[in-house]
């Protein structure tokens, strides 16, 4: 185990966010869906959650070399605090809609798109090398602990006390991590001395994407998985409702399953990911994810979706911790916060799918939307194969190894 008190308060930092923006995310949903009978605008706030991730998340990899990632965590979960407070306000005065959780969905995104650059590099630099794949599947662990509780927990809040349970719920839930994050040491979140251009970082971190080949197939199969994999699961909360015909408690406990598929997958590569060959785990976790997705929409039963989020879940958990963990290990140990903010942008793509999938839901229902969309992403995976083989061109050790000529 990694006996270290500042990466059990990063970890703590990831635990807790985690179980607030699923608590959220389903509560969110549940709330609009309601309100607005629209696949389209379930999609959305999901979609605002995750635009700043392509707005901001390279910037704020430079950002990350240039300012006290201390600091900055710490202002950010303030800002989110003061966001639930407010919409906790609205609710409780009875003028809170769905345009309301949109802006704060965007909000959030904005805090998200940092997490990586911020919190997971500072992980990194603390973990070192020999502890870095342990380190990353601690922290999915931790994560997914939550994540398995927050859909569950949402949908219960949900139905018994409102939105304003939630929100209740989503402000107390801040403090912990505030009080984590403010005891993190000054000294491991310094700022880089050399305070280098904006400019300049950004245009390292995008060399550092040129220079390495399986950098660049690890953040192509990102881009594939967020325009054509993970949008689905946005679609829970509608399948569950219009095809299984579930109550908003019973919706939460179903989308919660691939939280435990996604927990069980990362205590797995805890104890297992140093050994697997991480570039093959990485695109074999896509391409399984894009194969489930479809019995997912066409599932007529609600043991059998059960069963398919479990093990998306776990496909899921293989994809999470090895993006982080292979960005980390091909990126120059000099420009690594900037890699992770290219890795943040790349993710940021996925509000184009999340609108495709809400669009295809909307015109032709929620297994269509599925289906087109694994298709799609199986066939943009074989037409660039060359491309994305690439990622296992990763040495055993973690470092990328040297490309054949």
């Amino acid at each position: 185990m990694l006996h270290d008190t500042q990466l059990h308060r990063l970890w703590a930092v990831g635990m807790l966010m985690s179980l607030i923006r699923w608590v959220e995310i389903l509560a969110f949903a549940v709330f609009t869906f309601e309100r607005t009978q629209s696949a389209l605008w379930v999609a959305t706030l999901m979609m605002l959650r995750l635009l700043p991730l392509s707005l901001f998340g390279l910037a704020l990899g430079a950002l990350a070399t240039r300012r006290s990632r201390r600091t900055v965590l710490i202002t950010t979960h303030a800002m989110l605090l003061a966001t639930s407070a407010v919409l906790l306000m609205l609710s409780l005065l009875g003028v809170l809609t769905v345009w309301h959780l949109a802006l704060a969905s965007f909000i959030n995104g904005v805090v998200w798109a940092g997490d990586m650059p911020m919190r997971r590099s500072l992980m990194g630099d603390i973990a070192g090398h020999g502890r870095l794949v342990r380190a990353m599947s601690l922290d999915a662990v931790a994560s997914n602990a939550c994540r398995l509780i927050g859909p569950g927990l949402g949908g219960l809040l949900l139905a018994h006390g409102g939105l304003t349970a939630v929100l209740v719920f989503t402000s107390v839930f801040y403090l912990p991590v505030l009080a984590a994050l403010t005891g993190l040491s000054r000294q491991v979140a310094a700022p880089n001395a050399t305070r280098p251009t904006l400019r300049a970082l950004l245009v390292r971190g995008w060399q550092a994407a040129r220079e390495s080949p399986p950098l660049r197939a690890i953040l192509w199969i990102t881009i594939l998985f967020n325009l054509f994999g993970w949008p689905v699961l946005s679609m829970v909360p509608v399948i569950g409702q219009v095809r299984l015909q579930l109550d908003a408690q019973d919706v939460g406990l179903l989308a919660s399953v691939d939280g435990v598929g996604s927990l069980l997958g990362a205590l797995v590569l805890t104890s297992l990911g140093a050994r697997l060959r991480q570039g093959q785990l990485y695109l074999g976790a896509v391409l399984l994810f894009l194969v489930l997705q479809i019995a997912l929409g066409w599932s007529w039963n609600v043991w059998l979706t059960a069963a398919v989020l479990l093990v998306i879940g776990v496909a899921q958990a293989g994809f999470a911790v090895m993006q982080a963990t292979l960005v980390y290990l091909a990126a120059p140990d000099d420009r690594r916060p900037e890699a992770l903010g290219l890795m943040t942008m790349c993710i940021g793509v996925a509000p184009l799918g999340f609108l495709a999938t809400g669009w295809l839901a909307e015109h032709l229902g929620a297994p269509t939307a599925a289906t087109v969309t694994a298709i799609c992403g199986i066939v943009a995976v074989g037409l660039t194969w060359r491309q994305c083989r690439a990622c296992f061109q990763m040495a055993q050790d973690g470092a990328a190894a040297p490309a054949r000529t």
